[in-house]
């Protein structure tokens, strides 16, 4: 034991190398829990940093290659329906509300592009008879389409008075449904995202 001399400090404690200095100073400050380390707090990286490009030909490629990848991933958000990732002449919920109205009915108009190769079919057969009636069944589509669309119309009328009474573009979304129910529904864009014959 050492006598300590009035008007000198006590001597200052030697910090046990057994103990670990993170926790002593969480126990001080009352965490109880030790502070973590750095890589832990800023979390880990996911591998090894790609090396940067050594050439401008190689960082054009590596450019196109993100470029594509952001398309495709932008493509399949739209695809689905995404409004963030729709054109402006697709977004808002008449819009999807007019697509479900077209996708949840089968159309004349989905068939356009069947009749028509068989009109051009038979206007390549050498007979008269045969060239006669597919302009007849040319005419007679041209009205079943016309009829089913003012069907179309009005039931898009209908449905978006229901869901949105404040809606003003009623003649721009009666349109746009027309148009894309002269579409076949696989290559309809947005994908339908209703089945046929489902309540809209």
């Amino acid at each position: 034991m050492k006598l300590r001399l009035p008007g000198r400090r006590p001597a200052e404690t030697t910090p046990d190398p057994t103990v670990d200095l993170t926790t002593q100073q969480a126990t001080a400050v009352g965490k109880g829990r030790p502070t973590p380390k750095r890589n832990e707090a800023q979390g880990r990286r996911q591998g090894p940093p790609p090396p940067p490009p050594r050439t401008r030909k190689e960082a054009y490629k590596r450019m196109r290659e993100q470029q594509a990848a952001n398309r495709g991933s932008a493509r399949e958000a739209a695809a689905r329906g995404d409004d963030s990732a729709l054109p402006a002449r697709d977004r808002g919920p008449e819009k999807r509300l007019v697509r479900d109205v077209v996708d949840a009915r089968r159309n004349a108009g989905s068939l356009f592009l069947v009749v028509a190769a068989l009109v051009l079919v038979g206007y390549f057969i050498p007979n008269q008879a045969v060239q006669s009636y597919t302009v007849y069944l040319w005419f007679a589509f041209f009205l079943i389409i016309i009829g089913d669309s003012i069907v179309l119309g009005r039931r898009i009328k209908k449905v978006v008075a229901e869901r949105f009474p404040n809606a003003t573009r009623t003649k721009g979304l009666v349109w746009y449904g027309i148009s894309r129910a002269t579409m076949v529904r696989r290559w309809r864009f947005p994908k339908p995202q209703v089945a046929v014959g489902a309540e809209v």
